[in-house]
């Protein structure tokens, strides 16, 4: 029987590239363990970000290396997930029950941020994430409608909010507090505060991620949500019509003015297909959302068609990754969940509860 070199094993599956960060698994330390037991080989692999729909081919290709070296007979591969916290904003503390938040902005309304959103969160949680959505666009709350939630959040000890379960997600918004018809006359202070008291009022449970789907716009309602909020990466949403993008990199230099990693760009409504015909066409103009990630140096992590099929599934409260999880569109979302969360997996941890709290007194 051939000996097995372990040192030659171990090199084959470190150079195995991680299909979503594109980096390798000796890069990301993902490898937990390797064990050699005669001529079988039991690897053990620990991904830090959500990627169900990925781990058949990542087990293929480490029994492909594993089989590269002299020896080696049956090849088990175990993959498990695990999602911790990471760096928010200087000064600004997590949120209880919460690891890491990701706003999901626009600069602009009408481009498809709210349904974005929404299948973002679905796809996340389709990977394997325990995942939340906060409605944070008070004067136009979408969120219940697209999920096909509705009633007043419960309360278990009067004080905190139960979030809304909608297709596995834990959802809260205004839009659950007041009529649908109801107009939000409410200045800038008074809007800011009802968010506040949504995000820190809900009893999140054990969320992975809590995807926020912001307010279009950058004055003072969102300027102080991206201060206080403990947000760990942003989400930019355009669609490639200049107008759009014009607005979208003022959320772009918002977020990076106090200190929120840009975790790319979503560049919404790229192409329409005809239903009928298969023709393609850019209505909205053409790679206007990667002409903007390249300018700022960040990554283009979608591009979503055009499809009357994604409106029609968002009004009906069921969105596309819930309707069609098997579907071609779906598939793009789920891609783009598993870059969003990849790079979120890359970014420092938090490191704050590692640490007491320190107070000083005066001995009198």
């Amino acid at each position: 029987m051939t000996a097995i070199s372990e040192a030659q094993l171990q090199a084959l599956l470190q150079a195995v590239t991680d299909p979503c960060s594109g980096r390798t698994l000796g890069e990301t330390r993902a490898i937990r363990s390797v064990r050699v037991e005669g001529a079988d080989v039991v690897v053990d692999v620990e991904l830090g970000y959500p990627a169900a729909s990925q781990h058949a081919a990542l087990r293929a290709a480490l029994v492909a290396a594993a089989k590269g070296v002299a020896g080696v007979g049956k090849v088990s591969v175990g993959i498990s997930t695990r999602v911790v916290a990471h760096a928010v904003q200087r000064g600004v503390q997590l949120l209880p029950g919460v690891k890491n938040i990701i706003a999901v902005a626009s600069g602009k309304g009408g481009v498809g941020k709210s349904t974005t959103a929404a299948n973002l969160a679905l796809a996340l949680a389709a990977e394997g994430a325990r995942v939340g959505v906060l409605d944070a666009d008070v004067y136009g709350p979408s969120q219940p409608l697209m999920l096909g939630a509705s009633g007043r959040p419960e309360t278990l000890d009067g004080q905190n909010m139960e979030p809304h379960i909608a297709h596995g997600l834990q959802v809260n918004s205004i839009g659950f507090l007041v009529d649908e018809d109801q107009a939000m006359i409410w200045r800038g202070p008074m809007a800011t505060q009802a968010l506040e008291q949504l995000l820190r009022q809900t009893r999140w449970q054990e969320l992975d991620y809590l995807v926020v789907d912001m307010p279009p716009g950058t004055g003072d309602i969102q300027l102080t949500l991206s201060q206080r909020v403990p947000v760990t990466g942003a989400v930019i949403v355009t669609t490639p019509q200049d107008i759009a993008l014009i607005d979208a990199k003022k959320g772009l230099k918002m977020f990076e003015k106090v200190g929120v990693p840009i975790l790319g760009i979503v560049e919404n409504m790229a192409v329409h297909v005809c239903s009928n015909c298969g023709h393609a066409e850019h209505i909205f103009g053409a790679e206007g959302g990667a002409r903007m990630a390249a300018q700022y140096g960040t990554e283009l992590l979608a591009a979503l068609p055009l499809a009357m099929s994604i409106r029609a599934q968002a009004d009906s409260g069921t969105p596309t990754v819930a309707a069609e999880p098997d579907g071609d569109v779906a598939a793009l979302y789920k891609a783009l969940a598993r870059r969003v969360a990849a790079k979120i997996a890359a970014q420092g941890k938090d490191y704050s509860a590692r640490f007491p709290s320190i107070s000083i007194s005066k001995s009198t």
